[in-house]
């Protein structure tokens, strides 16, 4: 496009204006820099771009990597770039003869970047390029400032995610560390809660509840499920008084000078989440608080008043004395004696964490763990090989694997091992047929003993028997496949527990059946 400079100095003093009217009016805009290149490259009638110092190309009318800048040219300006930048000269034209002219400026920035436009027609070009610097300028630096925020957010973020998942492994220190140096330190006793709420809205979320709980509460978006939010809590920690929240001055708050635990406030304030909350835990016993808060959730997805605190029991050691301490250890022996052929193979430790989270999460595991949905498939696969049982497949080996991996893992577990009395192997019969086992089961399956017979026991039992898979229970029980899950669903409240979202209570259960015979 060729454009004419207006003969007369009063028409150059109004196409100025109006040229730099029309910077201001993109740099309002979002993505400002590229609207910007993009109107130069039509006013002065050639490419303008972004480069840096080193010749790279930063951005153009069609962002950072623009295709629609031709290789030569981006190149022209590179070359042009890199000897403006040996030259210490804050504009100049280079080229020509051979390739195209390029007219170049510096822009106020650190490092040097140069606003360049490749071949004009317009004669007057250096004047276009001037006007445009200075307005250029601000946006770029404002652009790049919003890259940086960015990337130090999701580094904190991705550091919190990292200190979360120490925490669900085991390695407290190791958090404890990492965590005073993010801040807040991480209490001696949390809560933990888990936030359902929209996807696109999760991140401002958890902002809100990091600002309400004056900064006590450590906040993680979770890594596994792309709409939870994840925060521990210290037990004691309450939102500020109602009454002084806007929102409590205009009546919604419960009292006007007490103040509101902090679920209460988040489903007050984000009508769309729901809340799950833990009971108080030691710190080590934050993967125990986790599933608490995703059981309590499965209640709060239906409670009117769409939160709810765990009010059960998961603590599965009372099934087991010492045999039972030792029976774990044996079932986990082919892992723990594992040796990995290469380097760079999982060893034991890692098998025994990818094997605790797919029983938690299923699929969802590979993002726990940050490795491919292949890579889990091929340790599952590895796992079930060295176990000598189908985990992948059986609810029945997933079950004895689950208790096996609590009982492994409990603190008393390794001097309970060593008082073991010498004699025959332990077997799962034989850890679940004491009476403790017969009165924690009893205890896990009256609330389904006395529930409606549509949420009762034979509901659950008929889905236990199909290795917990919703279409096979649904056929079974001769019902449509929504009705199977919404007999599951009342389950889930008469419970207080998750049934259908990992984690499930369903190896609690089945253990239970199995230890009075019922299954």
């Amino acid at each position: 496009m060729c454009c004419f400079m207006p003969a007369s100095p009063s028409d150059v003093r109004a196409d100025r204006a109006d040229n730099v009217l029309a910077l201001a009016r993109l740099a309002s805009r979002r993505g400002a820099v590229r609207d910007m290149l993009g109107w130069l490259t039509r006013r002065a009638g050639g490419p303008a771009v972004l480069v840096g110092d080193t010749g790279r190309v930063l951005a153009g009318p069609g962002g950072e990597h623009d295709p629609a800048v031709a290789r030569p040219a981006a190149d022209a300006a590179a070359d042009a770039a890199v000897e403006l930048h040996r030259r210490g000269a804050p504009s100049a034209v280079l080229g020509g003869g051979e390739g195209p002219p390029v007219h170049l400026i510096a822009l106020d920035t650190d490092p040097s970047t140069y606003l360049a436009v490749i071949g004009p027609d317009d004669p007057h070009c250096g004047m276009l390029l001037a006007d445009a610097a200075r307005t250029l300028a601000l946006c770029w630096r404002l652009e790049q400032a919003e890259r940086a925020r960015r990337r130090i957010e999701s580094a904190e973020e991705h550091s919190r995610e990292a200190v979360l998942h120490l925490l669900m492994v085991g390695s407290v220190p190791a958090a404890q560390r990492i965590a005073g140096a993010l801040r807040p330190a991480l209490p001696a006793v949390v809560q933990m809660y888990v936030i359902e709420c929209p996807h696109p809205r999760r991140r401002e979320i958890a902002r809100r509840i990091d600002r309400e709980a004056g900064g006590a509460a450590w906040i993680v978006p979770c890594p596994v499920r792309p709409n939870h939010v994840l925060a521990l809590v210290p037990p004691e920690t309450t939102a500020p008084a109602a009454g002084t929240d806007p929102a409590a001055e205009a009546g919604d708050a419960p009292h006007p000078s007490l103040p509101e635990s902090l679920d209460l406030l988040i489903v007050r304030l984000v009508p769309e989440c729901r809340v799950g909350v833990s009971a108080a835990v030691a710190l080590r016993d934050t993967p125990t608080a986790y599933e608490q808060a995703v059981h309590a959730l499965a209640v709060a997805r239906n409670a009117p008043g769409r939160r709810a605190g765990f009010g059960g029991d998961v603590d599965v050691t009372v099934l087991a004395g010492p045999e039972g301490y030792l029976w774990a250890s044996e079932l986990l022996a082919p892992c723990l004696r594992y040796a990995p052929a290469r380097r760079a193979d999982p060893g034991p430790q890692e098998l025994l964490g990818t094997l605790g989270s797919w029983l938690s999460f299923g699929g969802a595991a590979s993002r726990h763990l940050k490795i491919h949905r292949n890579t889990l498939a091929a340790r599952m696969r590895h796992l079930d090989e060295l176990l000598g049982v189908e985990v992948s497949r059986s609810l029945a080996a997933q079950s004895a694997a689950w208790l096996a991996l609590r009982l492994h893992t409990a603190p008393q577990a390794a001097a309970a091992r060593a008082q073991a009395p010498p004699g025959p192997t332990a077997t799962l019969e034989t850890v679940l047929g004491t009476p403790a086992a017969g009165t924690w089961a009893r205890a896990q399956l009256r609330p389904l003993e006395q529930a409606r017979p549509a949420a009762g026991l034979e509901t659950v039992r008929t889905w236990l028997r199909a290795d917990a898979r919703l279409p096979a229970a649904a056929a079974a029980l001769g019902i449509s496949l929504p009705g199977a899950r919404k007999r599951l669903t009342r389950a889930e409240d008469v419970l207080g527990r998750s049934l259908l979202t990992a984690p499930s209570a369903k190896y609690e259960l089945w253990l239970a059946m199995r230890a009075l015979g019922s299954l």
